[in-house]
């Protein structure tokens, strides 16, 4: 099932082949993960930007705390008081902000909201993992919202990158593609029958 903006799309064809060393695994991964965000907003979802916002919101903060510590206005013996105020503030907001790195966004690499006209009242938390000194790719669809009563189980996918790179290191998007949009079906065919 070719969706809009597959590989096998006129549009796509003209551009340059994806490729990669394939001596560097955070750049497979990357440009796995960047294909696979790729097949899912060919989908019909957009992505959910909110904790990306949120992360973004508390990094300013923390860079506001720095500046006010840096250029008060007077030396040191006299803004004591305040200097240890902004490194107490700063802490409390780094460890925040890596709070929610750890607890809510882990392997995430894009989450999204359902697509238009679906009855889906969650998105789509996509996650990847190609650990160290490993082949093994593993894709992960499950629920934005795992809580909510329309949350389906999680499916997921673990293949060698072999099996989706020439030896050059061209990524063969129409493999890959068909792989990751065979996962979305699934996933979503997981919400129908559980209905």
């Amino acid at each position: 099932m070719a969706g809009k903006g597959s590989p096998n799309d006129k549009s796509s064809a003209s551009l340059s082949p994806k490729k990669v060393n394939l001596n560097d695994p955070h750049a497979i991964k990357h440009l796995l993960d960047e294909t696979a965000s790729e097949v899912v907003f060919s989908r019909g979802y957009v992505e959910n930007v909110t904790l990306s916002n949120v992360k973004m919101v508390i990094g300013i903060i923390i860079i506001g705390i720095a500046l006010a510590a840096q250029f008060y206005p007077k030396k040191f013996p006299e803004n004591k008081n305040f200097l240890i105020a902004c490194i107490i503030l700063y802490v409390i907001f780094n460890c925040l902000l890596q709070f929610i790195i750890y607890t809510k966004e882990k392997n995430t690499i894009l989450l999204t909201h359902p697509p238009s006209g679906s009855f889906a009242s969650t998105g789509l938390a996509i996650s990847s993992k190609l650990p160290r000194c490993s082949d093994m790719y593993t894709l992960c669809i499950a629920s934005s919202d795992p809580s909510s009563i329309s949350a389906n189980p999680s499916v997921e996918l673990t293949k060698s990158v072999t099996k989706w790179f020439t030896k050059d290191g061209v990524l063969v998007e129409g493999l890959f593609w068909k792989d990751v949009e065979k996962l979305i079906d699934d996933y979503t065919n997981e919400s129908q029958k559980s209905k």
